[in-house]
């Protein structure tokens, strides 16, 4: 199977379990999506992949279902909701961060095989870890604050248009501030600029097959007495 098609399943796979989250465990289920896919994508920005003729990192495609929950908590619930959204998936990338960087000091046992391979996944350079914390914070407050001024100029009306300005102009600050801080200095100008535009690609991509699933998640809410759009 190509990369192509296999990340496009994964995308609606992506999509179909946080669909499936929210049923079973509401407001819980979206706060758990932002927990469990910040985790996840700081793994799987490791692994680099030939995609679309570009060379991109996997972790991309879970970090838009980050959005996706983070828009339906401020659609439903609110922009209270969604911040608290926002702080515990900060302090779950942070937490394990810190905790990894831990584990990895401990001396393995001399039957240990894996610790290699636990030193390559979680022994960030402190200025990557800060970078990935920091643009995550920013745009994830960009993402909420969007969201409820483009809801307050439209009327409540084109959940289309405010989840999508919301998240592409929210993707592309976390590209453009990831990226810089990162890799500023270390890379030539040209990769950095190459990096910031696959990166955004693929997340841009993303941001615009959530939209139906946005749609699905407010008529659960509704249908489950879970929808209140006048929260703060």
């Amino acid at each position: 199977m190509s990369n192509e098609l296999l990340w496009l399943l994964f995308i609606f796979l992506d999509f179909g379990i946080s669909i499936v989250l929210f049923r079973l465990f509401k407001k819980e289920g979206l706060l758990a999506i932002i927990v469990m896919n910040i985790i996840l994508c700081n793994i799987q920005v490791v692994k680099f992949i030939d995609i679309f003729g570009m060379t991109a990192t996997l972790g991309n495609l879970l970090y838009g279902g980050i959005f996706w929950a983070t828009d339906m908590l401020s659609e439903v619930y609110g922009k209270k909701v969604a911040k608290k959204g926002m702080a515990q998936g900060f302090a779950a990338l942070f937490i394990m961060t810190v905790v990894m960087n831990i584990a990895i000091l401990f001396t393995p046992s001399s039957y240990d095989t894996m610790h290699p391979h636990i030193m390559a996944i979680f022994s960030l350079m402190p200025r990557i870890a800060i970078a990935s914390l920091i643009a995550y914070l920013i745009s994830q407050y960009h993402d909420i604050w969007a969201f409820h001024f483009w809801k307050e100029k439209t009327g409540g009306r084109h959940l289309w248009l405010r989840n999508n300005l919301s998240t592409l102009i929210s993707q592309l600050l976390d590209s453009l501030i990831f990226t810089l801080m990162a890799f500023a200095g270390t890379l030539p100008f040209t990769e950095l600029i190459q990096i910031i535009i696959t990166t955004y690609l693929l997340k841009l991509v993303v941001a615009l097959i959530d939209t139906p699933f946005i749609y699905l998640g407010r008529m659960l809410a509704i249908k489950m007495g879970e929808y209140f759009p006048d929260k703060s």
